[in-house]
């Protein structure tokens, strides 16, 4: 191979910039990974009142979310527990040996059949 090939002469400067942008752009593309909202700064060098702002108000709203959360729970828990009374009750008033008892589910109560009564099951 001839190096004072004109071909080879002509396009070298062409290709050897080429190959160095091509090298270069990815470690350019690496330096920087950070935007705005993902990047975490350990020296605290990007601390302003705009962050303080944002965090600030980040908390209220996890801290809102969270109420709700423990509101919703607390329903739930109750609602489960007053299902749960109810299946014990009727399980008593079934299990009944008072042969009058019976269970009315509308009212979710044990019942006198003569006299219509809530009964005590035990």
């Amino acid at each position: 191979m001839n190096v004072h090939n004109p071909l080879i002469s002509k396009y070298f400067p062409a290709i050897a910039l080429l190959l160095l942008l091509f090298w270069q752009t990815p470690a350019l593309s690496r330096s920087n990974p950070c935007t705005s909202d993902n990047c975490v700064i350990i020296n605290g060098g990007g601390e302003n009142s705009i962050t303080r702002e944002t965090a600030r108000q980040d908390r209220e709203e996890w801290n809102a979310q969270r109420d709700l959360r423990n509101k919703i729970n607390k329903r739930k828990e109750k609602r489960f527990e007053e299902y749960e009374n109810d299946v014990d009750n009727e399980d008593a008033c079934l299990k009944n040996f008072n042969l009058n008892a019976y269970w009315e589910p509308k009212t979710k109560r044990c019942l006198d059949v003569n006299t219509g009564r809530p009964i005590n099951p035990e």
